[in-house]
């Protein structure tokens, strides 16, 4: 399936990374695995200041993480009937509660 969709953009998250505060990046770093933890429909979409996760097939995005100065926002898709839920986490901040969030939002993609 790889090579098949494409989002016309072609940054890697080598060259998005380099932008994001040494402080935030091990923290965007964590969410970036956890999303791609859970499972192999996960696809990540970099874009110029933000890296978006959907899932494969529907094209659905879930998270919309994007570094600031001293955390991250993630934005959280869980149906499309459903208002954008806005987090912001700052760093050295407990995510176990936003990793179940986001899991739901992932889960709840058909």
């Amino acid at each position: 399936m790889e090579g098949i969709i494409s989002f016309g953009n072609k940054r890697s998250y080598d060259e998005f990374k380099k932008q994001i505060p040494a402080s935030v990046l091990p923290l965007f770093d964590s969410i970036r695995e956890f999303c791609f933890s859970l499972g192999d429909k996960v696809l990540e979409d970099v874009r110029m200041h933000r890296v978006v996760f959907c899932k494969s097939m529907t094209f659905r995005w879930f998270a919309d993480v994007e570094p600031e100065r001293e955390g991250v926002i993630i934005k959280i898709q869980k149906s499309r009937k459903e208002p954008v839920q806005i987090i912001h986490i700052q760093t050295g901040q407990e995510i176990s509660e936003i990793k179940q969030i986001i899991k739901n939002a992932f889960e709840g993609i058909h």
